[in-house]
């Protein structure tokens, strides 16, 4: 099947990847869109992991304060270099950012976050509550192990569900603007204030 520039064009427009990626998906997958769509996230994915090591000072802080005036956020959001911190893209990715902490109330970025005496009694709670459940003592690990995980899902930035797209988590957003971008980029902290807490 030959590569029409439209059908390039069309994945571009659905992916926003460059038109030679596009063109190579396309010729990877035999001209399926849908297999060329998941050929870019994977390959956008690996790029990602290849550059998180590099330096990442360059960047912003936004703010997004919601209607009303009573909840506001401040995130700081760095990448390699400020050319790419002024580009569209990551002022929208930053701006998404700072409404996911605002919508979601995450405590923070990443779950290494976590103070690890905090986690040691959320596991024991979840025992408890699986013994008080009846469950047999051999499996209560499991049970609170899967508990925890839906607690980071909950409590940590990069694990929680998009709020504009349930499908993603802000770990799979940002490999995905590292990976259209072609920099590092970190989520480094942010602040939530509401009125009156």
């Amino acid at each position: 099947m030959s590569i029409t520039a439209s059908l390039v064009n069309d994945l571009r427009n659905k992916t926003g990847a460059g038109m030679m990626d596009c063109k190579k998906a396309l010729e990877q997958t035999g001209g399926d869109i849908e297999k060329a769509i998941e050929y870019l996230r994977k390959r956008g994915v690996q790029q990602a992991e290849k550059k998180v090591g590099r330096s990442a000072n360059q960047g912003i802080i936004q703010s997004y304060i919601h209607p009303g005036s009573r909840l506001g956020v401040l995130v700081e959001i760095n990448c390699e270099t400020d050319f790419v911190a002024r580009t569209p893209d990551f002022q929208e990715f930053a701006k998404d950012v700072a409404m996911q902490i605002a919508a979601a109330n995450p405590l923070v970025v990443d779950r290494s976050e976590l103070d690890q005496q905090k986690i040691d009694k959320e596991l024991e709670i979840y025992r408890d509550q699986a013994r008080e459940q009846g469950k047999p003592e051999a499996i209560l690990d499991k049970i609170a192990q899967g508990k925890l995980e839906k607690y980071y899902q909950e409590v940590c930035l990069l694990e929680q569900s998009f709020v504009k797209d349930p499908n993603k988590t802000i770990r799979d957003l940002l490999n995905e603007k590292i990976a259209k971008l072609g920099e590092n980029m970190i989520l480094r902290r942010f602040v939530r204030f509401q009125l009156g807490e």
